[in-house]
């Protein structure tokens, strides 16, 4: 008998039987040769498409249990889309196996050329990924995958703690504290070889070893994280200078000339303690017992500087400062603690109106530039940095009333302007 090739097969007729009894394959197979005779004609009879090689082996898997046979039924067929359904639908009539009746029920038809056509749609899916993963790249990118080769290829694994560093921490004085490996590839990109990360939140015992023989800058990310960093760097390192990137930026993705602009402004730590009201031990500055004292000697509110007390109220000493210490109200207290600690480690400043409405946030490097240009409207200053007198300056002649900052090298008494600390909320 022929068989048709499963290569040249185009439909897969799948069909499902269940024989009240027992019965083997053969009486499977018989009954679908014996129960479609001459149904279907001479053109469609199943002996002759069977020896025409137009329908494949009939495969048939039947399994008993509990009485019951249920199994499937597999024939390939080249027939044609219609002649292949005529004689799916022709095993459905058969109704009884031997002595047992019988259910035939057709389930799918399949097209083996959409399953072939779907394998080649795959294939050549992976075919072309490869391709392009092979392809000869342009000029750049060659430029780029050798030069970040080359940085990668320079840095070592430093120290117990195998730190990611450049190759010149040992001969260098000087050294750049930075927070993770993509900051030191990034300052290697730039010609910076004398770099070295933290690779964590705590500070290494090789970063506090090699504090003690060179000169250390820390360069951090310009956000939260880096100012709670330099807290427990300079807490346990003897840190020479400190810088950030530029706000909201990481040093991993600031430019060359970004990076030279920060390292040309860096401070010394001791001042970037001060800004940033930290302590030596790396907390931040809380109020002293001290300090309360220094409201009573606070200058007048606003309305006292168009008005200056008469020369028979001098020796009135405690009037003035019971004004000066009604001069701030509870909510202006409370508003004011609660913008200054949100400065803290910003080096920023928020200028307010008379409703402490927050009318811009700057750099504290633009406050008196902005303050000149400014003759009114403004009623409160807060910043991250040290009240000095040219800001004192600045501030009385934009007619400012509050003036409150980290510390002040400004005495009571100096200023039109009332002054306050941090640490006095």
């Amino acid at each position: 008998m022929a068989k048709i090739s499963p290569v040249s097969s185009k439909y897969i007729i799948h069909s499902t039987i269940e024989i009240e009894g027992v019965v083997d394959r053969p009486d499977v197979i018989g009954a679908i040769f014996g129960q479609t005779e001459g149904l279907l004609g001479t053109d469609l009879e199943l002996r002759e498409l069977q020896r025409s090689g137009r329908i494949g082996r009939i495969e048939v898997d039947v399994e008993t249990r509990g009485g019951k046979t249920k199994g499937n039924i597999i024939i390939p067929s080249s027939l044609d889309m219609a002649e292949t359904a005529i004689v799916g639908a022709a095993l459905e009539i058969i109704q009884r196996i031997g002595p047992c009746n019988a259910k035939v029920k057709v389930k799918d038809i399949e097209d083996v050329r959409v399953s072939k056509r779907n394998f080649v749609v795959d294939r050549a899916k992976e075919l072309l990924k490869i391709m392009i993963d092979k392809v000869l790249p342009d000029s750049q990118e060659i430029a780029d995958e050798v030069a970040y080769s080359v940085r990668v290829m320079e840095i070592q694994a430093y120290g117990r703690e195998r730190l990611p560093a450049g190759p010149a921490i040992d001969e260098s004085d000087e050294i750049i504290v930075v927070e993770g490996r993509a900051d030191v590839i990034n300052l290697l990109k730039h010609g910076f070889k004398n770099a070295i990360a933290l690779n964590g939140t705590s500070v290494p015992q090789t970063i506090i070893e090699l504090s003690k023989k060179k000169n250390v800058t820390a360069f951090l990310d310009g956000d939260r994280g880096g100012k709670l960093i330099i807290r427990e760097l300079t807490a346990v390192a003897e840190v020479d200078y400190v810088t950030f990137a530029p706000d909201g930026k990481e040093v991993e993705e600031i430019t060359k000339k970004e990076i030279h602009k920060c390292l040309r402004s860096k401070i010394s730590s001791e001042q970037a303690k001060l800004e940033l009201g930290i302590k030596d031990n790396g907390a931040l500055k809380a109020p002293s017992p001290g300090k309360p004292q220094i409201v009573s000697q606070k200058p007048p509110i606003r309305t006292d500087i168009s008005r200056p007390p008469m020369p028979q109220q001098k020796p009135q000493a405690s009037l003035p400062e019971q004004s000066r210490k009604s001069s701030l109200s509870p909510d202006e207290g409370k508003r004011f603690k609660e913008m200054i600690e949100n400065l803290v480690g910003t080096r920023g400043a928020y200028i307010l109106d008379d409703k402490l409405t927050i009318l811009g946030k700057l750099p504290i490097s633009e406050l008196v530039t902005t303050l000149k240009s400014l003759d009114k409207g403004v009623y409160a200053v807060l910043f991250d940095g040290v009240i000095d007198k040219e800001l004192v300056a600045v501030a009385e002649k934009s007619n400012v009333s509050f003036l409150i900052g980290m510390e002040t090298k400004v005495k009571p008494g100096e200023s039109k302007c009332l002054i306050k600390t941090l640490g006095e909320f």
